[in-house]
């Protein structure tokens, strides 16, 4: 077995393979494959010649508070029919995260089949995402929207740009290269299509909505992602979506991090028992599907501002990557003793200083209590985070942080 970076000459067949085996791949796809892997940094793991391990990660950015913070995507990980549960993926993942961590991102993301694989790379699990099922003609907004444009796969820089310049919130995500919106929008064919207006300079596209149908006449039709600038937008965006209320029984969307949904629905409550147990049922639910961890505990302190108080502690973490690093990684991960401080300026500095409490974490629940995901004290129940009573309920005072929302498929 051997760990190397991706060759496309050399592996594109092979990866083609890993991807069908898998089922992420489907005939007369390839070209997107293409395009999409066009966007990352691939890693394989090599064996008897073949590549049967293949890892792509995605550069991109964080938003954390006001702060931009470069943040890596792990947005593939297969393995082929023949090597599972041989550790490879967990090892290529590593190495891959190292590599980005040495090139200067300090946070890394994905978004996660099951919880607990990625526990062992330090990934600690994000917050609930609430998607959303609802009836469009239901929606309550008043009046109706200027009549939209279609926004089609030929104008993907453009939607690209849009989503880069949407509006950001706390923990939201933005993948760099316009090649990954490509590839979304190509990846849907025919079942996707982009309704949206071009009020940006040189009638470039301001705000639109892409959608996906599994069934055109009826739906439901999925909202795979929006891009506004303000509420305005927003609402606008959402009215078009009512529009399409005549034709289509059920619209799903990701709740945007600013609103409720609910809010803007006729008779939730109502609806969801009407439709309970049919093919077009309506209602909310959640669940946390992305995790994320720190790969620089002093650049994402240094982004940390708290509105009142100050705190210091030392903070001993651990960080279970490094049981799968090979010996020539660039990056060891973050295990180590830290003086932290928490207030207008927040630092970490390595060290100990015994007149301070200690906490002891896993990089996972810290990424998680930096993040904002759930309090201290809550982590102590739940997750690898321990601390004297008075540290976690300074911690809870002190660190009052949105909850994070990271918007953009991982």
């Amino acid at each position: 077995m051997h760990l190397r970076a991706y060759d496309k000459e050399r592996d594109q067949e092979a990866t083609r393979r890993i991807w069908r085996e898998i089922g992420w791949l489907s005939a007369g796809q390839e070209d997107v494959m293409d395009i999409y892997i066009s966007a990352c940094q691939g890693h394989v793991a090599e064996v008897n010649g073949q590549a049967e391990c293949f890892v792509v990660t995605t550069p991109g950015t964080m938003r954390y508070l006001d702060h931009t913070l470069p943040f890596c995507a792990i947005s593939g990980v297969a393995t082929s029919r023949l090597v599972r549960r041989q550790g490879l993926a967990t090892r290529v993942t590593a190495r891959a995260i190292a590599e980005r961590a040495a090139a200067g991102d300090v946070v890394a993301g994905l978004g996660m089949f099951e919880q607990g694989f990625y526990n062992r790379l330090g990934m600690g699990t994000g917050n609930y995402e609430h998607h959303f099922s609802f009836d469009p003609s239901r929606l309550t907004l008043e009046g109706r929207p200027r009549i939209p444009v279609r926004v089609t796969p030929d104008d993907w820089q453009q939607i690209h740009q849009a989503r880069v310049d949407r509006q950001l919130f706390h923990g939201a995500v933005t993948l760099i290269p316009a090649a990954i919106t490509r590839a979304e929008m190509l990846e849907d064919g025919r079942k996707g299509f982009g309704l949206g207006y071009r009020d940006g300079p040189d009638g470039a596209v301001s705000h639109c909505v892409w959608l996906s149908a599994e069934d055109v006449s009826r739906g439901p039709y999925h909202v795979r992602w929006m891009a506004y600038r303000n509420g305005e937008q927003l609402l606008e965006l959402l009215r078009v979506i009512k529009g399409l209320g005549d034709q289509v029984m059920r619209v799903t969307m990701q709740e945007p991090g600013s609103v409720m949904l609910q809010d803007l629905v006729e008779q939730p409550f109502k609806q969801s028992r009407l439709t309970r147990n049919t093919n077009w049922e309506v209602g909310v639910r959640g669940n946390a599907w992305w995790q994320c961890r720190i790969l620089d505990v002093g650049a994402c302190l240094a982004a940390t501002r708290c509105i009142e108080g100050a705190l210091r502690f030392n903070l001993t973490l651990s960080d279970p990557i490094s049981s799968y690093l090979p010996e020539d990684a660039p990056w060891r991960g973050v295990a180590g003793d830290y003086v932290v401080t928490l207030g207008q300026e927040s630092s970490a500095r390595q060290g100990h200083d015994p007149a301070l409490p200690t906490l002891e974490a896993t990089v996972n629940a810290f990424s998680r209590l930096w993040l904002g995901v759930r309090p201290a004290s809550g982590l102590a129940v739940s997750d690898a985070l321990r601390g004297p009573a008075d540290l976690l309920a300074a911690l809870d005072r002190t660190l009052r942080l949105p909850q994070p929302h990271v918007d953009w498929p991982l």
